[in-house]
């Protein structure tokens, strides 16, 4: 007999009784002799997954010991599903029941009848939820982090990888913390360019970081349209990976640190009408690090017109981005401190770098992701 496995099953439907239906799911699960439930977390509901008309969600996950290999629990979940009348139409359909294998132990499948772990389950806080109230520090086979890290860079939020979109990575973080660097070695990696900030090119900077306050609002202006243009939604491939050392939303921060009242008026109503253009990320990278340390690597580096900055400005600053993020949606947002980075070496990025490939719409991923969605439902079909 073989050895037994800790899996966790993602429980979902919005059609008919939905929580009797999971009920009667559990139970169909818990009333095979090579299946034990173990646990189960309370259900959550949730709107429909993408931009779809649909009745809302019941969600959960459940806990589960077998001895059952990951390819036969999955014929297992198929028959349980089918004995409880789900309908197989597609994707993202609404369905009575769904019963999706999330996590099997700590193996890796990728057979063409099954991936795991579930390829998508990182994008989605209605999966990562229940798993957090019921093993947070499972860790994720490919990804090698916590599902409760996981869960934390989604913010309550759900994505899904989308390979129509243009795959903007962008690095943000306060001035020092290095955001150019970590972006030219991410995308090396990640085999495309960096999109950078135009410091060099700004004539109006210098002045501004000088005490000379009237130039504050030519210098975000120019930042301004020089991002706007670098990210219009219609220059950027779908499908490409781009990877930049800000994020767009910055452009609010600055503003409202260094211009006036009147100034700053202007600018919001330039900004408002760029920020429907860009690209919106599919991933950021927050990096992290004290002011202090930030503010080393800005008199080392010494340029000129940098100097001026105090850690007071770098204080602040962090706060911003403490709140621009803590109320993030638009992505997943990955924290990344600085200092494990400078010390886990060329290692640390190249795994970063692994995870990143995880939140962005590859050609590869998308076709991975969607026949793991379609390709039972296909079966299923031929077999009616």
């Amino acid at each position: 007999m073989a050895e037994p496995t800790i899996a966790y099953i993602g429980l979902g439907g919005n059609l008919g009784d939905r929580r009797r239906t999971i009920e009667n799911a559990v139970a169909a699960l818990q009333g095979r002799a090579d299946i034990e439930v173990l646990r189960r977390s309370e259900l959550r509901e949730t709107p429909p997954l993408g931009d779809v008309s649909q009745e809302r969600y019941l969600n959960g996950v459940c806990e589960i010991r077998t001895t059952l290999g990951p390819e036969e629990l999955l014929g297992a979940l198929r028959e349980i599903e089918d004995a409880l009348g789900r309908e197989r139409n597609g994707r993202w359909t609404s369905r009575t029941i769904d019963l999706d294998l999330l996590v099997f132990g700590q193996e890796v499948v990728r057979t063409a009848e099954l991936t795991v772990p579930h390829p998508q389950m990182h994008l989605r806080s209605f999966v990562l939820d229940g798993l957090c109230r019921l093993a947070p520090e499972v860790v994720h086979p490919v990804l090698g982090e916590p599902v409760r890290v996981l869960a934390e860079r989604l913010n309550g939020a759900d994505f899904a990888l989308d390979p129509g979109a243009p795959q903007l990575v962008s690095v943000a973080g306060i001035i020092g913390v290095g955001k150019t660097t970590l972006a030219d070695k991410l995308a090396g990696l990640l085999g495309t360019s960096v999109l950078r900030e135009p410091y060099d090119t700004n004539p109006y900077m210098p002045q501004v970081y000088a005490g000379r306050k009237e130039f504050a609002l030519d210098s975000e202006l120019y930042f301004l349209v020089n991002r706007a243009e670098q990210l219009a939604r219609d220059t950027l491939a779908a499908g490409r990976i781009f990877v930049t050392d800000y994020v767009f939303e910055k452009e609010l921060i600055y503003a409202r640190r260094l211009l006036n009242d009147q100034q700053l008026t202007l600018h919001e109503s330039i900004y408002r009408a760029f920020v429907d253009r860009v690209a919106a990320p599919v991933l950021v990278i927050y990096l992290m690090d004290s002011p202090e340390e930030c503010l080393t690597r800005i008199h080392r580096r010494n340029r000129p017109y940098e100097q001026e900055i105090t850690a007071d400005f770098l204080t602040r600053l962090h706060s911003d981005y403490e709140q621009l993020f803590a109320d993030w949606r638009t992505c997943p947002v990955m924290r990344v401190p600085a200092g494990e980075l400078i010390s886990g070496g060329d290692a640390a990025v190249e795994r970063l770098a692994g995870q990143v490939r995880a939140y962005v719409a590859t050609e590869e991923r998308a076709a991975v992701a969607a026949v793991c969605e379609n390709r039972t439902d296909e079966r299923s079909k031929d077999n009616r």
